[in-house]
């Protein structure tokens, strides 16, 4: 009890609050905080200045919401660390069944060719028959191009 009103929280939840681990957190988010308004004022300043900007404008009012975020972040880590240790932890709901993957119609494009298929020759599609030949034309001068280099 502190005076005549009884203390909000338990005492291992101050304990945890003073722990070093959270003193380091604590100050590293006041840092940012802080750190975040001096950059806030600094922006104003650039703003009033001859060379100011809207865009100045622009980052003074948002280094303020990135404090603010700051803050947020840190309650919300101190919150969640003392329901851990509570012991009132949230039920985690069990994922979604995840559909049974779909055997795929022909074959895989990043596997090796399988047995049995039959090169594309001039009779069976011309067009891709040629195509093939200039990728192999290129892949061969490439070949000469590395030979001659080394």
């Amino acid at each position: 009890m502190i005076g005549r009103y009884r203390a909000a929280y338990p005492g291992w939840v101050l304990r945890l609050v003073f722990s070093p681990r959270w003193i380091m957190w604590h100050l590293l988010t006041l840092g940012a905080m802080v750190t975040c308004g001096l950059l806030s004022a600094w922006q104003w300043g650039r703003a009033e200045s001859a060379t100011g900007s809207l865009l100045n404008i622009g980052y003074g009012l948002q280094w303020p919401l990135f404090a603010v975020f700051f803050g947020v972040m840190w309650f919300r880590m101190l919150r969640l660390e003392v329901r851990r240790l509570a012991g009132k932890q949230p039920e985690i709901a069990a994922p979604p069944p995840m559909p049974a993957p779909s055997e795929p119609e022909g074959p895989s494009p990043f596997t090796p060719r399988p047995d049995g298929v039959e090169p594309i020759t001039d009779e069976t599609d011309p067009e891709l028959a040629a195509y093939n030949r200039m990728l192999a034309a290129l892949a061969q001068q490439d070949q000469a191009r590395e030979n001659r280099t080394r």
